[in-house]
């Protein structure tokens, strides 16, 4: 066979096709201007696409936070063409001078990126403003979401979003400008939970901002990933009642679950509505609440260091019963000499001392559980006993933060041989230098958080769990481990029954400090503080757990500038124990006087009447 022919026919046949491809080319390229017009009128864009931060529920997964979509205007400046200016501003209601500050701005960072001009539109603004952006090239929105308060309740619990700051994106390369980030609250310490994580989508776009499609089929595309849900303890109802009883007063409230260490409710007052720090309005808004005098940005459950006043004493009886001090029978007379104390009847044991609250009797109590004659020196035999006294405190979780998931939670204030030394020098105080911690004044500063987790102490008879406000991340039935751990006082169990029938009589027995606190068919156990307050009137404190029998709810409710304990804290702490237990509320007087008092307006007009100092012994 002749092959030298074909070859030179498949040669032929190679070259005529590439002719045809040449002159095609050329024709598309060179002849043809449409097809030029139209590659030119394409472009490829990347689109951040941001994942649904994640929600947050309570105790009964109603919810406490949810997104909304938003967009924000953006500007890729070399697809910028001329165009009305005014017009484009009126339309996206923005100044011109802050346009073209932002225009600028975006130029001087890239000329091929895209840039923010105008940030979290509402989606009903943004329907309005799309139609539009066709006759502006350049110009393009893209979606992400905002949170929304459907109760608008529990400011301080749940926290806000915020800008993140050029450190942070230079700390953390997940983040980039313009991008938000958790403040405060749940946001804050559950950010890498609920943020999920950003995906990138590429599209092409014409000349008319109109997008024609993925780029390649998405083949470059990955998904966005959601962030997880947050369950949490909080109960929905209790929370809006306790806000309802707090307004006109500063003070908090903090409730806990002893069998779980869950939070049920946790209110500082005063507070805010969260709706207030959403969207293009967070910065006024920010800067109304930071100038306020009553300080609503404050959250006073977990910042807040207060002294606890008389609920201190069953952490003293504790401590003295343990050590052997005392027994459930000593007496002691109510001495008004050594300390400043109310009329009552003689506190004969510790559990009558409990239910009147006697000053003195707590006096004697403190001074045997520092001075126990260990040193023939009383300097040194002061150190000694208070050292030991220091230990117990630890074991109840005070004088350190309670690691609770939140931001921002205070220690408070035990102090320890150290702390009198340098205060006074060493060997310098005794008992009679600092006998006012007996009675939870002095040196000694605990947050509303540790009132209410000693609560929850007495309620578990020397036990507790961590306190904290999410149960489950991701599913309902995803427990967090970390807070499963259960942990010990250094207190034999056995004391406890004699407190917990004091506490009782607090509420329930004639005599008793807080029989305001008394619910129908439901044991309460209790005690009143009243804490110094050398500002104005004095600040009220109550703790508590009910039922005795079969503990479910332990509470500290603490109010400033109100007086004594009884009058305005035991209430609220009962109204809201009922409305948990039962479901209900069967004293709406209660709730009408609760409602109606303005503490804020009395604090301004009260004036405090001088004490006459006492002698130290």
């Amino acid at each position: 066979m002749n092959y030298e022919g074909r070859k030179y026919v498949l040669i032929a046949g190679i070259l005529f096709i590439s002719f045809v491809f040449i002159l095609r080319l050329f024709w598309i390229q060179v002849v043809d201007g449409k097809w030029k017009a139209e590659a030119a009128n394409m472009a490829e864009r990347k689109v951040t696409v941001y994942p649904s931060r994640g929600l947050i529920y309570d105790r009964k997964e109603r919810l406490l936070v949810a997104n909304t979509p938003v967009y924000d205007l953006m500007v890729v400046p070399k697809e910028v063409k001329a165009f009305d200016t005014a017009a484009f501003c009126k339309l996206i209601n923005v100044p011109q001078e802050i346009f073209s500050q932002r225009l600028t701005e975006a130029n001087a960072y890239s000329k091929h990126k895209p840039s923010i001009i105008e940030k979290q539109i509402p989606a009903d603004q943004y329907a309005a403003i799309s139609v539009h952006l066709h006759k502006y090239p350049g110009f393009f929105g893209q979606s992400r979401t905002l949170r929304t308060y459907p109760h608008h309740t529990a400011a301080h619990l749940l926290g806000y979003l915020s800008e993140v700051n050029a450190r942070k994106v230079e700390e953390d390369p997940y983040y980039r400008a313009g991008d938000v980030i958790g403040v405060g609250g749940l946001e804050q310490y559950y950010e890498k939970e609920m943020r999920g994580r950003r995906g990138v989508s590429y599209v092409l776009v014409d000349v008319h901002n109109n997008q024609k499609g993925s780029f390649k089929d998405g083949l470059y595309d990955t998904l966005a990933v959601e962030g997880q849900d947050l369950f949490t303890g909080i109960d929905l109802d209790m929370q809006r009642l306790g806000e309802q009883l707090m307004v006109n007063k500063k003070g908090s409230i903090v409730a806990i679950d002893p069998k779980t260490g869950e939070i049920l409710c946790l209110v500082s007052s005063p507070t805010y509505d969260p709706e207030l720090l959403v969207g293009r309005v967070r910065n006024t808004n920010y800067g109304i609440l930071q100038r306020d005098p009553i300080k609503p940005l404050f959250d006073r459950a977990l910042q807040a260091q207060y002294p606890p006043g008389s609920i201190y004493k069953i952490v003293q009886s504790l401590i003295a019963l343990d050590e052997g001090v005392i027994d459930v029978n000593t007496g002691f007379p109510c001495q008004k000499s050594l300390v400043g104390c109310h009329n009552h009847p003689m506190a004969g044991d510790i559990i009558h001392a409990i239910q009147y609250s006697c000053n003195p009797y707590f006096y004697q109590v403190f001074k045997r559980i520092i001075e126990q004659d260990k040193d023939p020196s009383r300097f040194k035999d002061a150190a000694l006993g208070l050292a030991e006294w220091h230990k117990y405190m630890l074991t109840f979780g005070l004088g350190q933060r309670l690691p609770i998931d939140l931001p921002s939670a205070k220690s408070g204030n035990i102090p320890d041989v150290a702390y009198y030394d340098r205060k006074y020098g060493k060997e310098g105080w005794a008992f009679s230098t600092i006998y006012s911690v007996s009675i939870g004044q002095g040196e000694v500063l605990v947050a509303p958080l540790q009132m209410a987790n000693l609560a929850a102490i007495f309620a578990n008879k020397g036990w507790y769990y961590d306190p904290h406000v999410v149960r489950a991340v991701g599913h309902p039935d995803s427990l967090q481990r970390k807070y499963q751990k259960k942990h010990l006082t250094g207190v034999d169990p056995k004391w406890y029954d004699h407190i917990q029938e004091g506490m009782r009589r607090v509420v329930e027995e004639p005599g008793g400090t807080a029989r305001g606190a008394r619910i129908k068919d439901i044991t309460v156990c209790g005690k009143t503080g009243t804490a110094e307050n050398p500002h104005g009137q004095d600040h009220a404190v109550f703790v508590c757990f009910a039922p005795m029998e079969n503990p479910r709810i332990a509470m500290a409710v603490y109010v400033e500038n109100s007086g004594f304990g009884g009058t305005w804290a035991a209430p609220i702490a009962s109204l809201l124990m009922e409305q948990y237990l039962t479901d209900t509320i069967t004293r709406p007087e209660v709730v009408q006087r609760m409602l109606e008092a303005d503490l804020i307006a009395k604090e301004a007009t009260f004036v405090k009447k001088p004490k006459p100092k006492r002698n130290r012994r």
